[in-house]
């Protein structure tokens, strides 16, 4: 089989909502077709040329959760012939939708694909677990599934406690916490004035008591937030501690897609290639310090490229927590300047479905709009992985 060259194109999503706010009352399959069907638009492409479609997802909500890849597909478009896929890997699970599209591609089992991901936290349900087999007399509890999903399956601790694990053992203090945190808002709200972030986001109806109106810009950034405004906020997941809310990615809603392809299938289908993957990996770090894993992923792809940290231009660092930021620079050798410059998980908020796509569509539109050469985009996943994915522009 020949060898393939994998390209993206496209790439759209939703605006992101805060927790509980605009996006509540919106099922995620709806998030997730609007945004596949931005995403098609963009790309000039009809979705019946589309064979596939992935989907990145951590926690299902609705009635159709389970069933999201097909409905997204099938909605958005696609013939009822085309394949669909829904995929889990945490916090990577948005990159994992790409990755297992190339996959796909490679292996000569798809040629035009679409990626993405999304997460509603705003509708995750609360559970009963000792319900089906009959209630015994007495209290009875009901179990928040974003619990679930905010814990390590190994040690119980949440996530933001893991984040403590890495400041205690790498020494990251709340000062240099909080100044990324800032510098982090500062930038998602230059990006939204110059227009970036507009040029991605697909603007959506979204209900207002008794009618809607248009959602078009993320909820949850603060650009005005000073360092002295987050050295006021307590700690939230450890006494004495150093991770607040203000240095912890934000809790928020949305989708995102991407056309992943073969390159020949997309010049075939008019389709214009923005970037190419070259290569990608996953590995696997200790779960109670699961935030340094973009350093290993990220060596580990350098590695295989053979390139150093200096010769990449441009870096997508999931800021799942600042700690995670401040260990890969620290770690990497990489440049604040060239890491993360539209803002991030702090700012823009962290939909773990959704957040590998939005990464990804941000680095391929700095790559075109910069006209630099080769981005990395990289993640830290919950229960111990790091995710690391390279592109290239084509269009240098």
């Amino acid at each position: 089989m020949a060898a393939k060259e994998i390209v993206l194109a496209g790439g759209m999503r939703t605006p992101f909502g805060d927790f509980g706010k605009s996006l509540r009352d919106v099922p995620l399959t709806v998030l997730g077709i609007h945004a596949a069907k931005a995403c098609l638009e963009k790309a000039k492409l009809d979705p019946a040329k589309v064979d596939h479609l992935v989907w990145g997802n951590v926690l299902p909500v609705d009635h159709d959760g389970y069933f999201a890849s097909r409905v997204i597909a099938l909605k958005a478009g696609m013939v009822v012939e085309s394949s669909a896929l829904n995929v889990s890997r945490a916090c990577g699970s948005g990159a994992q939708a790409i990755i297992t599209a190339a996959e796909q591609i490679v292996s000569g089992h798809s040629q035009i694909a679409l990626a993405g991901g999304g997460e509603n936290f705003s509708r995750g349900p609360y559970v009963i677990t000792n319900a089906r087999w009959g209630l015994k007399r007495g209290r009875q509890d009901l179990i928040d599934t974003l619990d679930w999903a905010y814990r390590d399956p190994f040690s119980t601790e949440l996530m933001g406690e893991t984040a403590e694990n890495l400041t205690d053992e790498f020494g990251y203090s709340r000062d240099e916490m909080d100044k990324w945190a800032v510098m982090s808002q500062q930038r998602a709200g230059a990006a939204m004035q110059s227009g970036f972030l507009a040029r991605q986001i697909a603007p959506i109806n979204v209900p207002e008591r008794r009618t809607t109106r248009l959602m078009e810009t993320d909820e949850f950034p603060r650009p005005q937030v000073t360092v002295g405004d987050l050295a006021k906020m307590k700690p939230v997941f450890r006494k004495g501690g150093r991770i607040t809310a203000g240095n912890s990615s934000g809790v928020t809603d949305g989708a995102a897609f991407v056309i992943v392809a073969d390159r020949a299938a997309a010049e075939a289908a008019s389709i214009k290639p923005v970037t190419r993957i070259v290569d990608w990996t996953i590995v696997g770090v200790p779960p109670r310090i699961m935030g340094c894993g973009p350093v290993p992923a990220i060596e580990k792809l350098l590695q295989r490229t053979g390139k150093h940290s200096g010769d990449v231009d441009y870096y997508e660092i999931n800021e799942a927590f600042a700690a995670v930021s401040l260990h890969a620079e620290k770690h990497l050798g990489v440049s604040r300047e060239k890491t993360n410059l539209y803002g991030g998980g702090i700012s823009i908020g962290h939909p773990p479905g959704a957040t590998g796509v939005r990464m990804t569509i941000v680095a391929m539109q700095h790559l075109i709009e910069t006209r630099q050469r080769t981005a990395i985009v990289s993640m830290c996943l919950g229960a111990g992985h790091g995710m690391a994915l390279m592109i290239e522009n084509l269009g240098r």
